[in-house]
């Protein structure tokens, strides 16, 4: 049965088709039976005190259990070997991630004596302790499963990572060749004496721990130096087919040093190496108050990240513990910040190995997003417009006719002025190019770039430095709120008026990553929403009051107060026995006045699924509070990254898509923007395929318990139901 909104019953009749259809835990119990009568472990509280701590989850914790369910994906034997590396590569570099900017804020807390605590009323001290004993579990399964499970299936396949203790004396004998005229003359090892005291340790970067014996030519001994592994080298190393059996075979460089670390030191004896990395804090901090130019003062603040505090430590296993003391010491760390791990220290960098392997049908399977036929059969992508406007989901969709949208607007001479919001673009991205393209043409261009975009701060002023230079216009939002919200707005003559285009979109303008997340982007020319975003970019652009918007929602203004009234609503409508649904998928839940809403929705018989990719901090499942609400999160192929809130408002539906989620950074603290889905077919797309398709799922589903552990739904006797899968099945469909 096709979805055609505004027809009640006929939703209904969809919604308790599509509930039927995640009736499937392994032990035979109903989702919704097994929600609503928790085990022995929940917790029970009073249903009316909606502030008791133990309804909220910890949000870092709730990270590390998204890690875990990233960690499964790397033991699922039904994804082809190559994808589940990657995968366990993703666990390591979110892990990596989660200390820099975490656990590096947590102990920010601990030293400032700081005693807030949020909404779980967990102190920084506690979540601390917490998050120090599921890390360590997360990363000794991590390994575990690298070891037993991953290089033994590649093996098989004849895809080996060669030790040491393996190679044959042909193999030996090139890699020396390799070390001596590839490695050795881009090494500087660091003898430890009163003339060379401990080096700054970059962030992340992998180095050794050598022990020395014996006295150098100038006649001094140390018993301790350190070398670094240099990053202009490759972690991982492609071994010739002449020199191994087979040309899938690779040498760690960490493996190639270790074997020739003697040959720094002449005349002296190395007895051991030891790998070690530091994960240090990456968070950058700019005085609101004091900065006059947020480029100039990013640009002094970005070489601190490499040498700032040390949250983590990461060393091999066999190091001696008087090595480890050393380390911890030289750090500022305790005991709870080291991480013994049995592989490579730089787990990440086995990403190589995929990208080194061309062995197809151990990777997903190809596809070729499709482009919607009304932009496929004309060649003016405005007068598409003009005719209605135009859903993307990507990666499904091609990301292509945004690039067009942009390439058309640079080369029509009627078009005027060309702005837009730039957090993330990638390398050599079109988008740019479009831009610059554009502004060359003689175009008023104004890019508004977020230069705060974490881990993209360097990357975002080179470009804004590039597009300053061929003549845009070039902001950077408002100082203390990112501009997280994606928009493109362009001006064109035609004949005696003017017309406004726009695109809007829940993802970066990013290629790479349109092919790797689910997102939606909206193209349209509708008068009221391309009002809105033009006094949007007046805001960022320039200052003055915020006006009221026709028809989208703003955040810091208008959005959290515009979410509250729609939840009470629904909640109103269920108090006066009205049908009432909530569908909301977003990457995190955490701002606790949303949760609470959403409690008291739910004790007023409001019908709620979440669909949360990552951060959960709500407790679904529990008696009186939350037995109408459902968590779940689908973990697969491509990240989950769409914001869509859906409403049923009594008949009058709203469905919106947004660059927010329901944090607090993004509802108060960030421009952001969620606007209306309000034409017939792209609501039926939306909800048929990027709702419903994901409430049915029983393949790449986990769903939340009310103790805040994930259960991984098994379809069993049921048909095998997959949202991903579905919609690169049926992407055809998406295209009108």
């Amino acid at each position: 049965m096709d979805y055609v909104p505004g027809w009640r019953n006929k939703q209904v009749s969809l919604i308790k088709q599509s509930e039927h259809n995640i009736r499937c835990d392994t032990d035979g119990v109903s989702l919704t039976d097994r929600l609503t009568q928790p085990d022995k472990k929940s917790v029970l509280m009073d249903p009316k005190d909606l502030s008791n701590p133990e309804l909220y989850i910890n949000r870092e914790l709730s990270l590390l259990e998204f890690n875990r369910r990233v960690i499964e994906q790397a033991k699922d034997e039904n994804m082809p070997l190559l994808e589940r590396l990657r995968f366990l590569c993703i666990a390591g570099t979110n892990l990596d991630e989660f200390f820099e900017i975490r656990v590096a804020g947590l102990k920010q807390q601990v030293n400032y004596g700081s005693v807030q605590t949020g909404s779980d009323n967990m102190s920084a001290q506690e979540i601390l302790f917490r998050v120090s004993e599921i890390a360590h579990a997360l990363v000794e399964e991590q390994y575990d499963v690298l070891n037993s499970q991953i290089l033994p299936a590649l093996a098989s396949e004849k895809i080996r990572l060669i030790k040491r203790e393996d190679w044959k004396p042909n193999l030996a004998r090139w890699i020396r060749r390799y070390f001596n005229s590839e490695v050795l003359p881009v090494l500087s090892p660091i003898g430890l004496d009163p003339s060379h005291p401990f080096p700054r340790v970059l962030n992340k970067n992998l180095y050794f721990m050598i022990s020395l014996e014996g006295k150098d030519a100038f006649g001094r001994e140390s018993r301790r130096a350190i070398v670094q592994a240099p990053r202009s080298l490759p972690r991982v190393v492609q071994i010739p087919t002449q020199y191994a059996n087979g040309s899938n075979n690779f040498v760690l460089l960490s493996s190639i040093i270790h074997a020739h670390v003697g040959d720094l030191f002449p005349g002296m004896t190395s007895s051991e190496a030891y790998q070690f990395k530091v994960t240090r804090d990456s968070d950058l901090f700019v005085d609101n108050e004091e900065v006059d130019d947020l480029l100039r003062a990013l640009e002094g603040e970005l070489p601190s990240r490499r040498f700032s505090d040390a949250v983590r430590l990461e060393v091999v296993d066999n190091c001696p513990e008087e090595l480890c003391n050393f380390l911890l010491q030289k750090f500022k760390l305790t005991e709870a910040d080291l991480y013994k791990v049995n592989g490579p220290v730089n787990l990440s960098r086995l990403f190589a190995i995929s990208d080194l392997v061309d062995r197809p049908e151990l990777k997903f399977t190809g596809f070729v997003p499709d482009i919607p036929r009304r932009i496929e059969k004309s060649t003016n992508i405005f007068e598409s417009l003009r005719n209605g406007d135009i859903l993307l989901h990507h990666p499904f969709q091609s990301f292509a006719p945004v690039i067009d949208f942009l390439r058309q607007a640079a080369k029509d001479p009627d078009v005027l002025s060309i702005k837009q919001t730039l957090y993330r673009t990638g390398n050599d991205s079109a988008v740019v190019d479009a831009l610059k393209e554009a502004a060359r043409e003689g175009k008023e261009v104004t890019v508004v770039i977020e230069l705060m975009a974490r881990f993209d701060e360097e990357a975002n002023i080179e470009l804004a430095n590039e597009l300053q230079e061929i003549g845009a216009h070039v902001v950077y939002g408002v100082v203390g709120y990112k501009t997280h919200s994606k928009m493109i707005l362009v001006v064109r003559r035609e004949g005696r008026t003017l017309r406004r285009y726009v695109h809007m979109g829940t993802g970066n303008y990013h290629a790479r990553t349109a092919r790797l997340y689910t997102d939606y982007g909206l193209l349209t020319c509708d008068k009221a929403v391309s009002e809105d975003v033009n006094k949007l970019f007046h805001q960022l652009t320039g200052l003055g009051r915020a006006t009221k918007l026709k028809k989208l929602l703003q955040a810091p203004f208008t959005m959290a107060k515009q979410m509250h009234a729609y939840i009470e609503q629904e909640a109103e409508n269920a108090r006066a026995g009205k049908d009432a649904r909530i569908i909301a998928k977003m990457n995190a839940l955490v701002d606790a006045d949303i949760i609470r809403a959403l409690y008291q929705a739910s004790q007023a018989g409001v019908k709620i699924d979440l669909i949360i990719r990552g951060v959960c901090c709500l407790r679904p499942g529990i008696k009186d509070v939350s037995e109408n609400i459902t968590v779940r999160s689908i973990v697969g192929r491509f990240l989950e990254h769409t914001r869509v809130f859906y409403f049923l408002n009594g008949g009058d539906e709203q469905l919106f898509c947004s660059s927010a989620d329901w944090m607090p950074r993004n509802l108060y603290h960030r421009v952001e923007i969620a606007f209306p889905i309000e034409e017939k077919r792209p609501r039926q797309q939306i909800i048929k395929y990027g709702l419903l398709s994901y409430l049915s799922d029983n393949t790449q589903a986990w769903v939340l318990s009310s103790d805040g552990n994930y259960r991984r739904l098994k379809h069993g006797a049921q048909k095998v139901r997959s949202a991903q899968k579905t919609l690169l099945e049926h992407h055809c469909d998406l295209s009108y």
